[in-house]
């Protein structure tokens, strides 16, 4: 490898010096690119050397931390401890095996009547004035709809008691049915 070094600093220094002392022996110059040449491979084997044993010993030192951490979080576990409840859930709570519903019972609930539905043009909307008629989807005498939340629960028709409409229930919608219109 030497010999390759020591080669390759000549043809620098006659590439450098010219022609004039090819056949002379290697002058001050070609001894000092020599001596570099020599300097780096070795300096550069050391910090090469250097730069994977500080790899090393980093890789050392984290595979160390990360079973120590593996070893604390071992100490830190527990099991879970769950208390049997399928007694309780096949008996049920409250009276003859019914649950206790009284939960829900104070949710509120968004109720709405539909009398009919139509579709309108924004100019057709900006000339509807007081005594305008709107024509909708549904003939008279056909029933209302109720929904709660969104969700057709019944069919009914209307009545007035005290001054006040209402609605009487003549058709609830079956659970089969609801599950229909889901989709």
């Amino acid at each position: 490898m030497s010999d390759d070094q020591d080669k390759l600093a000549e043809e620098w220094a006659a590439a450098l010096g010219g022609d004039e002392d090819e056949g002379a022996a290697p002058d001050a110059a070609e001894d000092a690119m020599a001596d570099m040449a020599a300097d780096v491979e070795s300096g550069s084997d050391e910090a090469l050397a250097d730069e994977w044993a500080a790899a090393l010993a980093d890789t050392e030192q984290e595979e160390v931390r990360d079973e120590k951490e593996q070893q604390f979080l071992a100490t830190q576990a527990h099991s879970a401890d769950f208390a049997d409840m399928t007694a309780e859930a096949k008996s049920g709570s409250g009276e003859g095996g019914k649950r206790d519903l009284d939960f829900i019972l104070d949710i509120p609930l968004d109720v709405s009547a539909e009398l009919g539905r139509t579709k309108l043009l924004i100019n057709e909307l900006l000339q509807l004035g007081q005594g305008s008629v709107v024509e909708l989807n549904k003939l008279a005498g056909e029933p209302l709809e109720i929904y709660v939340n969104g969700k057709l629960v019944a069919r009914g028709e209307a009545v007035v008691i005290n001054e006040k409409f209402g609605i009487r229930l003549t058709d609830i919608i079956s659970p089969i049915e609801r599950v229909k219109q889901l989709g």
